[in-house]
């Protein structure tokens, strides 16, 4: 949600915040601005829409001056329009913001009663004319950003600018990611280290509370108690190539692609050559220590976090809860010192699961979390973080990381199996095996693109689908309905294929198109069953099956989808594959932004 840039660099501003802007563009957004100072004058221009318009209007309005901050903005507070954009301006002070301030109404208040006017619907205008404020009672440009920051309550990345300073810009982070870039007489901002990859990989994030001031030759950090704070300076490599679209049409179709290269990445870096055991990077984590595990994500990441739980349980014999992250610390759960917590994340920066990540702290055993970016905050407020090593993901509808984190939380419950004695070495050794050979499997799914494509042209009329499965299955059947609805806007919903008469079979006609995940396993008999059902009252049943599956049951359906043969528990890392398609082929043909989906953010750093 929303990203943040900076730069005080040596060269014209407006180019490079607006090349930094389209790195965030995956964050999702609805409008975007710049603002500079030049010759001690600060100017701004904003526009609704996508980037490109900002950059048309730059042609014909152009913005000079070699410091300034950018942002595109996803609307919380206020419609999408150009006085909503930001930076927001108030007299000799522009911000930008990411997040939400909880009391800027009470904020407003107090501007008014100085008969201070408003000119827009956003929370983040308040922040501007509060600074203003303070620097019209006389602080410095500094005291007053900081005294501003003080007053705020809620969740937000900040970065200022002030008319007549061309070598500064105040920063802070309370809740929402930032972090500092590091050049040769430059200094730069962003919300994450995507946006700054081309200009410097010399970074330091800013830790929660903390409050920045930068020049182009110096960076001063100060904590929330306003001390001087020492933060790490760390370089970072980001593979710029996974960041290109290469011959793809969408990057979601790349990152789809990708599956196999980076699956195969995960599994070495856990499944050592030559080894069955699953090895955890740099730390002593026994299961047989503990009692029961806790597992909280959002969105997809809460379905892998489902799929993980049959695993943990079935191989490990451990008792799972699975939470959403936005309900989890509501709850307030108890949880004993002998509970693994785990938290899984693509961004590591989710705002409702780092919340419930600190809920946990000081109660777990160990706090564990599953993320795509080692940097991350929730990696860093971790006690043990493992990368899933996917790359970086561009597409809002998340693909590859959704199956390097099933590949991660698998081998971590086979470390859990092995740890409490529950499988033995030949159980173990045929799980690493099937896991070794999973970016085969995964490459043969890749190769029914053309028949999930045909499936999906059909798919494209409909105005509801439902998915079914059974046992692993289940939260794939959820997670298929979850792409297809983000991507094509086609009203989609997942079920455990045994609920079906319990409800969602009232549905069904001969206009409601049913997508079946079903590998041939132990409860394939009573997913056909299921389908059957579906198929007497002349449902549409597309089914994804292996070739026993479909040889077996496949007369009569809609259209089929073949998969290869695959280990049990790897099924649903498989079966992903068609499912991230089917919704990618539907979107294409209804014409929708496939990478961008609407209303949609990749990064929710706002609760």
């Amino acid at each position: 949600m929303c990203g943040i840039v900076g730069v005080l660099g040596q060269h014209e501003a407006a180019p490079i915040l607006v090349e930094a802007l389209k790195r965030l563009e995956y964050r999702g957004y609805d409008s975007a601005g710049i603002a500079t100072v030049n010759d001690g004058a600060l100017g701004r221009r904003r526009a609704v829409g996508k980037l490109v318009n900002l950059s048309d209007l730059l042609v014909h309005d152009p913005l000079p001056g070699k410091s300034g901050i950018g942002h595109t903005r996803w609307a919380t507070h206020g419609a999408p329009s150009v006085n909503n954009a930001h930076p927001h301006k108030a007299g000799p002070v522009a911000v930008v913001h990411n997040g939400i301030v909880e009391n800027y109404r009470d904020l407003r208040a107090e501007l008014a009663e100085h008969g201070v006017d408003f000119q827009t619907e956003t929370d983040t205008e308040t922040v501007a004319l509060m600074t203003e404020h303070h620097l019209n009672s006389g602080l410095s440009p500094v005291e007053a950003a900081f005294k501003t920051i003080d007053q705020l309550e809620g969740a937000f990345a900040l970065a200022f600018l002030f008319d007549g300073e061309d070598d500064l810009i105040v920063a802070a982070r309370k809740g929402s990611p930032l972090a500092i870039g590091h050049g040769d007489g430059e200094m730069y901002v962003g919300s994450d280290a995507i946006a700054l990859a081309p200009l410097t990989n010399q970074i330091t994030y800013l830790e929660e509370g903390d409050r920045a001031v930068l020049t182009r030759t110096s960076l001063e950090i100060r904590n929330e108690a306003g001390e001087l704070a020492n933060r790490e300076k760390r370089k970072i490599k980001l593979d710029h190539a996974r960041a290109d679209k290469g011959e793809h049409k969408h990057f979601m179709a790349k990152e789809i692609a990708e599956q196999p290269i980076v699956v195969a990445e995960a599994i070495r870096s856990y499944l050592p050559t030559g080894d069955d055991r699953v090895v955890l990077p740099d730390t002593d984590l026994d299961f047989s220590k503990l009692d029961r595990l806790t597992m909280v994500a959002c969105g997809t990441a809460f379905y892998a976090c489902l799929t993980a739980k049959y695993w943990f349980e079935q191989l490990a014999k451990m008792p799972v809860e699975v939470d959403i992250a936005s309900e989890f610390r509501y709850r307030e759960p108890p949880i004993t010192d002998r509970t693994l917590a785990l938290f899984v994340s693509q961004s590591g920066e989710t705002a409702d699961t780092l919340a419930a990540l600190r809920y946990c702290e000081g109660k777990a055993d160990k706090i564990v979390s599953v993320v795509n970016v080692p940097e991350s905050s929730i990696a860093r407020e971790s006690d043990i973080a493992l990368p899933i090593h996917a790359g970086v993901e561009i597409g809002v509808a998340s693909t590859k990381a959704f199956t390097c984190q099933l590949s991660v939380l698998l081998m971590l419950a086979l470390k859990a199996a092995a740890d409490r004695g529950t499988l033995s070495d030949e159980e173990i050794a045929d799980h690493a095996a099937a896991l070794r050979g999973l970016p085969t499997v995964l490459n043969a799914a890749l190769d029914q693109n053309r028949a999930i494509r045909k499936a999906a042209q059909r798919l494209s009329e409909a105005r509801d689908v439902l998915f079914l499965g059974r046992g692993l299955m289940f939260p794939l059947a959820m997670e298929g309905a979850l792409k297809l609805k983000e991507i094509s806007y086609i009203h989609a919903e997942g079920y455990a294929s045994g609920e079906l008469k319990h409800g969602p079979i009232a549905l069904i006609d001969k206009h409601m198109p049913v997508v079946v995940m079903a590998p041939r396993d132990t409860v394939f008999d009573k997913t056909v069953s299921n389908m059957q059902e579906v198929m007497a009252r002349k449902g549409k049943v597309i089914l994804v099956s292996d070739d026993d599956g479909i040889d077996e049951v496949g007369d009569g359906v809609w259209s089929t989808i073949r998969m290869p043969h695959v280990h049990t528990s790897l099924a649903p890392i498989l079966y992903s594959v068609p499912a991230q398609l089917l919704a990618y082929h539907t979107a294409v043909a209804k014409g929708t932004d496939v990478d961008q989906p609407r209303n949609l953010a990749k990064s929710v750093t706002v609760e």
